[in-house]
């Protein structure tokens, strides 16, 4: 039950998205290293490249609603993402094989490495976003009707294999790669299409539609394909399969993605200065090698380079709990539509908590709060442990009682709040320390950094499950289930293998005693870096 740190969730397997508005000022910056004349004005310009006084938003309507139906857009391919671990845990598929897959969400958190490379390299005649965001998106397109062939093969278990997991990694890896390769260009298209005084609204769209998008491919789409749950709320006559399948939604939206591309390819002309200059692209490449550069300068300063490590730390007595205890709870027998379905009340409190908590943190020393939520957030990650060892005792025959879900949904709740508090701490701080001459950039980075150090932790957790689990085969002498193999062997002999040790509990118990570890020698460590004078944290450009 990972809780995300930004308005993207997903509950079971939940990923943080890098999509912040410093993402935007990245773009922002980067134009300005590249002196491109495709900056924001303070007027709309007509075609004829005159100046028209500006009416405020109603005059830009269109191009919020098409930046918001291109974020939506974003955000389907990541709530599928999302929904695949719940399904696959429903298939009794190993936490090994779910450590597999757990590197489909990486690459928002990596995004930065070829930002600069989606900023400046494009063809100028078709559009400096449209270049990168139309082949993306038809590319993502093609992946889901490819996917709504084969999807079904790929999850389909017999007595012999489980799903395919290595080609449903691959396949959704280049999706999530894709959907973080349009994010890049559309953050920078955001910064064009709206004027200036109405540029702030670039970063609502940004998460409601990415909100939005994920709610309908991973809550959405979970309860619509659940039989049960169709079969309870919305159908009068109970059937075998829910309303939709996986291969009908990707299907679906495999058609949108093409069509709608078409549409802004054909439709949607970009603001392109361009004609009126004569920088040459050699001029772009270099400047991509100097945000490279730039990027190991800032990481090489000591303090920088000690809260980069920090920051890649501080998060790994968490990674249990967060990465493991929604699939363990799917595992007991919850179903995985109403662990998604428990994430929509859920979305008040996460519109309230950042700016209830930012009262806290917008004095000199952000991290302080930081520091206090680190043990409770801890604390919690053993009451999840408790909470899945409860689960099996409280299952009825029609299901888990309504008091159930309410403890499940009290939990989830008092996490968000621990959660926020450390999320808001984090970004108060890498606001205050960013290098305003460089600050998308700088700011991007931490966000980058903080970003895998949840995943990376993540990962091995998952990774690490199974072969912390001990199993004994009873029923069956001179067998064990040390393998998936012996497992087997141990069935057909009549025997069944049962836990002696569930290496989930092993995990949360070490990860907290390594998360208080961290706190007790290394968060102080953190603390005391807001003690340190603004030039320890500025980068001397070259120019």
């Amino acid at each position: 039950m990972e809780l995300s740190e930004c308005v993207t969730q997903k509950y079971g397997r939940l990923r943080k998205l890098v999509v912040s508005s410093s993402d935007m000022d990245e773009r922002e910056s980067i134009l300005e290293v590249e002196c491109d004349e495709e900056a924001l004005l303070p007027q709309s310009v007509r075609a004829d490249g005159q100046a028209k006084a500006y009416r405020g938003i109603k005059g830009e309507l269109g191009n919020v609603a098409l930046l918001l139906f291109l974020y939506l857009l974003q955000g389907i391919p990541l709530g599928l993402a999302g929904s695949i671990p719940l399904i696959m845990q429903s298939k009794n598929v190993s936490y090994k094989d779910q450590a597999y897959f757990s590197f489909v969400f990486w690459p928002f958190s990596l995004k930065l490495l070829w930002a600069p490379l989606v900023d400046s390299l494009y063809l100028r005649q078709f559009g400096r976003r449209k270049s990168w965001l139309v082949p993306t998106q038809y590319l993502l397109g093609l992946f889901m009707l490819y996917l709504s062939v084969t999807v079904d093969a790929m999850l389909q278990t017999d007595g012999q294999s489980g799903p395919d997991v290595i080609t449903l990694t691959a396949v959704f890896f280049m999706l999530a790669f894709l959907a973080a390769t349009q994010d890049i260009a559309v953050d920078g298209w955001a910064l064009t299409m709206l004027s200036r005084e109405n540029v702030g609204y670039a970063s609502t769209c940004n998460s409601v539609g990415q909100t939005a998008g994920y709610f309908l491919g991973n809550v959405l789409f979970l309860a619509l394909e659940s039989a049960d749950f169709c079969n309870k709320y919305l159908r009068f006559e109970p059937q075998e399969r829910g309303i939709v399948t996986l291969s009908d939604f990707l299907f679906l939206w495999g058609i949108v993605f093409m069509v709608s591309t078409t549409l802004v390819a054909i439709l949607k002309k970009e603001t392109n200065s361009h004609h009126h200059t004569k920088k040459k692209p050699k001029e772009e490449t270099q400047s991509v090698m100097e945000t490279y550069k730039l990027l190991l300068r800032i990481i090489k300063m000591p303090t920088v380079f000690t809260f980069c490590a920090l920051l890649l730390t501080a998060k790994v007595g968490f990674s249990a709990a967060d990465a493991v205890t929604g699939l363990k709870l799917v595992e007991t027998g919850v179903p995985k539509e109403q662990l998604a379905l428990l994430a929509v009340p859920m979305v008040p409190l996460q519109i309230l908590l950042p700016v209830v908590i930012s009262k806290y943190t917008a004095g000199p020393r952000p991290l302080d709060v930081f520091y206090k939520a680190f043990p409770f957030r801890l604390l919690i990650g053993l009451g999840y442990a408790v909470l899945v060892w409860w689960t099996p005792s409280v299952r009825q025959e029609e299901g888990f009682p309504v008091y159930y879900y309410a403890v499940v949904l009290l939990s989830y709740a008092v996490h968000q709040v621990a959660l926020y508090s450390m999320y808001v701490a984090l970004m108060a701080f890498h606001a205050k320390v960013s290098d305003p001459v460089i600050g998308g950039t700088y700011m991007t980075l931490l966000n980058t950094l903080t970003n895998l150090g949840s995943d990376w932790p993540s990962t091995l957790a998952l990774w690490l499950v199974d072969p912390l689990t001990f199993k004994e085969c009873q029923g069956a002498p001179r067998q064990t289930c040390g393998s998936v193999e012996e497992a087997g062997l141990c069935v057909r002999e009549g025997g069944t293998c049962v836990t002696t040790l569930d290496g989930y509990y092993v995990e949360s118990l070490v990860c907290v005693l390594i998360g208080l570890c961290w706190w007790m020698f290394f968060g102080k460590r953190m603390k005391r870096l807001q003690e340190e004078s603004p030039a320890a944290w500025h980068c001397r450009v070259v120019k």
